[in-house]
């Protein structure tokens, strides 16, 4: 018996030893139920489902499932070992089955779809709100020792240990006269916004860690926050002129009908939106002054592709006297070593959209540009899964004491 399959046998017939493997190679000699050992760089003690079935699983409710992040959730959750879905709201759906709103879902033992204002939160531990922008905040209130939801001009009073990660905008921006500039209605839960953490996690790990409510990042701020942030943080990449060309599948739009996003209006051609005026121009200047420790403005324009999924932005930034792109390159590899979700590709390697389809992963690389003195940088994300869904749950996980690759170590579905 080799050392690695001995070391298995000693955790027991319902454990094996998994890794977190670089993309492309494959994951062998695994058996539910016998003992196998997979061996690479780092090993994570992982338990199978039969070994599980027995242990109180974390409870965790769903508000707006109806929806594409809700539906990622929901998709996600169902490989998690530790977390169990008991409460799914979908005010539109209500009384319908997920199976018979996403039939892709069908194959999940869930509970049914209520509206908020019958959901009964005795019975979870977490909630993940994929509601729409400006109706979280609406419904969440501080008040003492509880957290409220307002429903139908009654309050709903929810312990205060309950763990929380808004998929909305609505406790991004720490600025409330910024929201109320950039949403254009003021903010309806400025208390509740003190407490709230940026849950981009790999920044802001410690205080995702210890936060009982998450702002979950939106998906253009995570793709360029990701590779920008450090570059910032050691004075490597110039404040002025940074700009950013950003797409994004259509499914970053909602699934709500909208003439905009029609078949006949999205294919076959790039549309460019929210031209100087995006939402997610604040939440990323926020991420970038703060990394900078002064104002940054930033020229950012959107455009949605004829894809069903995954984002894509490419930065153009001026090098600071002295460095070199190879510096750049040395401080996002210090920085990510070791991550689990955030790979730096070998140098000359071009991220691609297609290479991180339905994984919680973020590629990047630099590249110097032909015009001396500046970069570019590619960065490519999932927007349901890195850039939503996905994200949130290894929030979630931190958040409650859990690995935070549980349940996301979904490899990228190629072709």
């Amino acid at each position: 018996m080799s050392s690695s399959a001995a070391a298995a046998a000693a955790l027991g017939p319902d454990v094996f030893l998994f890794s977190s493997l670089d993309v492309g190679t494959q994951l062998h000699g695994l058996q539910v139920g016998s003992v196998r050992a997979v061996s690479s760089r780092r090993r994570v003690r992982f338990s199978v489902a039969s070994a599980l079935k027995s242990e109180e699983k974390l409870r965790v409710g769903v508000l707006g499932a109806s929806g594409y992040t809700g539906s990622e959730i929901v998709r996600l959750v169902a490989n998690h070992p530790y977390f169990r879905i008991t409460l799914m709201t979908a005010d539109r759906k209500a009384g319908q089955s997920i199976g018979s709103v996403f039939p892709h879902l069908i194959t999940q033992d869930l509970p049914g779809l209520v509206a908020i204002g019958d959901a009964d939160f005795s019975n979870t531990d977490a909630v993940f709100c994929c509601l729409p922008h400006a109706t979280t905040q609406a419904i969440l209130a501080s008040h003492l020792n509880v957290i409220r939801f307002l429903v139908a001009g009654n309050y709903q009073s929810l312990p205060r240990e309950l763990k929380i990660v808004d998929l909305s905008a609505d406790f991004r921006l720490r600025n409330v006269d910024e929201y109320k500039e950039w949403y254009g209605q003021p903010h309806s839960a400025p208390e509740l916004q003190k407490e709230a953490t940026y849950g981009l996690t790999e920044i802001y790990r410690e205080e995702v860690r210890k936060a009982r409510l998450v702002a979950n990042p939106g998906c253009y701020p995570t793709s360029i926050l990701l590779p920008l942030v450090p570059l910032i943080q050691a004075r490597l990449v110039g404040l002025e002129n940074i700009i950013i060309d950003a797409k994004s599948g259509v499914s970053g739009a909602g699934r709500g009908a909208k003439e905009a996003n029609l078949y006949t209006e999205v294919s076959e051609g790039i549309h460019s939106y929210g031209i100087t005026k995006h939402r997610h121009v604040p939440e990323i200047e926020q991420g970038l002054s703060e990394a900078a420790q002064s104002k940054v403005t930033i020229s950012f324009t959107p455009h949605l592709m004829p894809m069903s999924r995954g984002m894509q932005s490419t930065i153009y930034a001026e090098l600071l006297p002295g460095v070199t792109v190879d510096d750049l390159y040395r401080q996002l590899q210090t920085a990510y070593k070791g991550e689990e979700f955030v790979r730096l590709l070998s140098k000359g390697s071009v991220p691609h959209t297609r290479h991180i389809r339905g994984s919680n992963y973020c590629f990047l690389n630099v590249f110097e540009d032909r015009i001396p003195g500046r970069v570019i940088i590619i960065s490519v994300i999932d927007n349901l899964v890195k850039g939503a869904s996905g994200q949130a749950l290894q929030n979630l996980n931190l958040m409650t004491g859990y690995a935070e690759n549980t349940g996301l170590l979904y490899q990228p579905l190629f072709p």
